[in-house]
């Protein structure tokens, strides 16, 4: 009889959940991401989500297993350990890129969460983007066990939310996809544009690796890694394309075009609209936490890691804060909060393809020929 230990179904499920509530954040909630990678590039908008998401599910099961492997959970450790002899050149880009990442994300996610909330409730936009901020900030501060808890929980709220939103909305317009679809074939675009703006996207979400390595230590071997990733392609491709045969429903419309938040513009013009345009609102705001409180929660435990004592690990392992990690945390928390108020969102958007093309040199180059050499990591 076998004695090795078995990783629980709920843990594995909990880091593809890690992986969804990075995935999905304001942008992916409004749908303005997928029509901007994806829509905009013609009929293969019924593919290339599931062709990006299997890129990105590879490297995030290499990532996750590597940490497991040579157990270094938090993504300085990870990199040192992963880049080797080339660690003082590419840990140091790395770390340039994540910390632009971690400004760049998050301040959208404050911005766009704050936002809607004011949208919903009136408030002050100030006061709604310090709220948003106040949420992130105390997740964030209690670990990864706590931050990997709430994503399990909230990726369901927000499955069941999508559901909700987008299937009445492709039931009842089934008509206007058909539209959509001829349109499409009506001036097509070449396979290789698409492609390659799939590529972008999924490179893009490439920086994630820092998310991820933290949550690696609670597999029992670093193969269990692969259902988890496995699990996670299945649960973002399917909801990716959820949301573009939603958006479909109205692609035709001559309005669409000038739709700053394509999901809200095809609930307005479909079933419901009075009672799915603010659970859309909900949906938008749960994306821009998640995102930020992944992205936050690792710069915390990488900085943390840094500057604790044994001790101070020990308690910040079991999620008890400790006076270093909640002034981490609230400085994080107060340059996205910071970043927030100037609403350069235009400026942010452009810095997703920006980040996409350092993301080739510091970490797609650099991961094939590690796969390569190392013979997969077992050379």
């Amino acid at each position: 009889m076998s004695s090795k230990k078995i990783t629980p179904a709920p843990i594995i499920m909990g880091v593809a959940f890690v992986w969804f509530t990075t995935h999905f954040g304001g942008g992916f909630a409004s749908g303005a991401q997928l029509y901007s990678y994806y829509l905009r590039y013609g009929i293969w908008c019924l593919i290339m989500p599931v062709l990006a998401m299997a890129y990105n599910a590879f490297f995030f099961y290499y990532c996750l297993r590597y940490a497991r492997k040579h157990e270094v959970y938090d993504y300085r450790s990870y990199n040192n350990s992963f880049y080797g002899k080339y660690a003082p050149v590419f840990s140091n880009l790395f770390e340039f890129l994540y910390i632009v990442v971690m400004c760049v994300a998050p301040a959208v996610a404050f911005a766009t969460g704050g936002a809607t909330l004011n949208s919903v409730t009136g408030l002050p936009y100030l006061l709604c983007t310090l709220l948003i901020g106040i949420f992130i900030f105390i997740v964030a501060i209690f670990g990864t066990d706590l931050v990997r808890r709430v994503s399990s929980v909230l990726s369901i709220v927000i499955i069941i939310g999508l559901v909700a939103v987008y299937i009445p909305n492709i039931l009842a317009n089934s008509a206007g996809i058909g539209e959509s679809m001829a349109a499409m074939k009506a001036a097509p675009v070449p396979f290789g544009k698409a492609l390659y703006s799939a590529f972008l996207y999924g490179t893009f979400q490439l920086c994630n690796v820092a998310v991820f390595v933290q949550h690696g230590r609670v597999f029992e071997k670093p193969e269990d890694s692969g259902k988890s990733m496995l699990i996670g392609w299945l649960i973002n491709s399917a909801l990716m394309l959820v949301v573009v045969l939603g958006l479909l429903t109205v692609y035709a419309n001559p309005d669409m075009s000038s739709a700053s938040v394509p999901t809200l513009f095809m609930v307005q013009q479909g079933v419901g609209a009075a009672f799915l345009t603010p659970v859309i609102s909900i949906l938008i705001i749960l994306g821009a936490v998640t995102t930020a409180v992944n992205m936050v929660a690792a710069m915390v435990r990488r900085i943390g890691n840094a500057v604790e004592t044994p001790e101070e690990k020990a308690l910040t392992d079991q999620g008890k804060p400790i006076l270093k990690t909640v002034l981490i945390a609230l400085c994080c928390c107060l340059v996205d909060f910071g970043i927030a108020q100037f609403g350069l969102l235009t400026l942010i958007a452009k810095a997703y393809s920006t980040i996409a093309y350092l993301a080739i040199p510091v970490i797609l180059i650099p991961y094939i020929i590690h796969m390569i050499v190392t013979r997969f990591d077992t050379k």
